[in-house]
């Protein structure tokens, strides 16, 4: 059962199921009567075919059905309700005009294992949409096939570790900063790496002293998230891809915060020699909930015989033109993905990219990056900003001040839910104690951020003159506050479809 709270009451109900509403011979169609000879559906399709048994659901109106699942959709957080400040998560506003063209029954409907001459027109958004990802990113070849973030570092990992066996090589280390993205120490992991962790230095960033004194031939990558969790531009890029290519291990480039990049500066020129791309983040795909995501990973040509097979190539005239799967590719890691990965994914992105453009894109990025140093600047003053002057795409606060009233991060993120907001991610990095990782994005204007930040002064307000009222949040939610172990025990009644007209 789901609880709801009754606005005008405040007690808590919850929400039958569908199938508590049934009611025998309740429906949501009125059909005319049959004018047509009836058929037996058995004699027509066989017994194997039709089903004799009742399949048991509910029978209910269609106002029933509506007014159900509209409910349920409105007790949902969502970007397009308000914002979404996930730091590192990037959860920003997917362009209405990219659902549609993911939703053309050229794509949609398409059956991934139509003949390539049936599939032209997807084959082709796939080539131009790896060479745009390519080009934003610096790279020089692309696979679309990774299905997540996660898969992507997964497969650059695996590229990294086939192209040192691939010339007699068995390196058993990949170093990883302290303030790298939090999937990064399992990719290498699954890799059969061990992690050798890195700590930052004082002001946030990697420092090539300190890189220097890990970095061996035993080393076979490092992975850097740059901008890091901290919202810091790693400022040594070059020169700590330098030592890592002396000693013969290669980069990999976390593309998780890309967002703060685009037509600023390009991983692949900064010596990144693979990199994923969140699809779900930077070019605004459908992000959360546990749906589909889309992770391509890009890589410089030193690698691209690794790549997952197939990948797409374009046919030169003497072959017919147009797009074919290419699977030859002896040295390949393998196939990552059934068939084409999640195809409503690219196709977003591939509109995304194409309607911005490259100055779009590069105006995304300074927007981003200009809102979060704007929140910073504001609340600064007020909470403890660890890290700073400036950040780029996402800025980092901690409860540190609000210690002496005996408030915490958790606290504030609760009552946040009572001003209507989702709230950041709370505990990470995990090195800086007490953190709250706000990321804005570029959708937000700048009456929106106010209003978000006048709710976290006033939370502040209330942690140092009454600091139950925070220790005890979230007060206007269908459900209250757990105590970390069980529910909390209130008064919960059978929802009463009365109850409506008072809402």
């Amino acid at each position: 059962m789901t609880a709801r709270r009754n606005a005008t009451r405040g007690t808590a109900y919850e929400e039958g199921l569908l199938f508590e509403r049934s009611r025998p011979g309740r429906v949501g169609a009125a059909l005319p009567p049959l004018d047509v000879p009836d058929v037996d559906a058995e004699s027509v399709l066989g017994s194997r075919a039709v089903r004799d048994d009742d399949l048991g659901l509910p029978e209910v109106s269609e106002v029933d059905v509506v007014r159900h699942f509209t409910r349920l959709s409105t007790w949902n957080a969502a970007v397009d309700l308000g914002l979404y400040p996930l730091g590192s998560c990037t959860m920003k506003y997917n362009p209405k005009l990219n659902e549609k063209i993911a939703r053309l029954p050229g794509f949609a409907a398409s059956h991934p294992l139509l003949p390539e001459s049936e599939l032209q027109g997807f084959l082709e958004l796939c080539w131009r949409l790896e060479q745009a990802l390519a080009e934003v990113s610096g790279m020089d070849r692309v696979t679309l096939q990774p299905a997540a973030g996660a898969q992507g570092e997964l497969a650059g990992i695996m590229m990294i570790r086939a192209y040192h066996e691939a010339r007699g090589e068995r390196r058993r280390q990949v170093l990883i900063p302290d303030t790298a993205h939090g999937t990064n120490p399992a990719s290498a992991a699954l890799n059969g790496y061990e992690v050798v962790a890195i700590p930052s230095g004082p002001d946030g960033i990697l420092h090539p002293e300190d890189l220097e004194k890990r970095m061996t031939p035993e080393v076979a990558a490092l992975m850097l998230t740059n901008p890091n969790t901290l919202g810091l531009f790693e400022t040594h890029v070059a020169r700590l891809a330098e030592i890592v290519h002396d000693q013969g291990g290669l980069v990999y480039g976390d593309g998780a915060n890309l967002n703060a990049l685009m037509g600023e500066a390009r991983p692949g020129d900064l010596g990144i020699d693979v990199m994923h791309f969140n699809l779900h983040k930077t070019f605004s795909t459908p992000h959360g909930g546990g749906g589909p995501g889309a992770g391509p990973v890009g890589v410089k040509n030193i690698l691209a015989p690794h790549l997952p097979a197939p990948v797409v190539r374009k046919r030169d005239e003497s072959e017919g033109g147009g797009f074919t799967l290419d699977h030859e590719f002896p040295h390949s890691i393998g196939r990552l993905h059934g068939f084409f990965g999640n195809v409503g994914m690219l196709v977003r992105a591939y509109a995304y990219l194409r309607s911005l453009g490259r100055d779009g894109l590069h105006h995304c990025s300074r927007m981003a990056v200009l809102n979060a140093n704007y929140l910073l600047a504001r609340l600064r003053s007020v909470f403890h900003a660890p890290y700073g002057p400036t950040v780029m795409h996402e800025c980092i606060l901690s409860d540190r001040h609000l210690e002496p009233a005996g408030v915490t991060t958790l606290d504030l993120a609760k009552r946040l839910i009572d001003h209507g907001y989702h709230p950041p991610t709370i505990y990470f990095p995990l090195v800086v104690p007490g953190a709250i990782m706000i990321e804005p994005t570029e959708s937000e204007s700048l009456e929106g951020l106010d209003r978000f930040v006048d709710a976290l002064l006033e939370i502040e307000r209330e942690a140092r003159e009454d600091p139950e009222s925070v220790k005890t949040a979230p007060h206007a939610t269908r459900l209250g506050r757990l105590d970390e172990t069980r529910a909390a025990r209130r008064p919960v009644l059978r929802w009463d479809p009365a109850s409506d007209a008072d809402d």
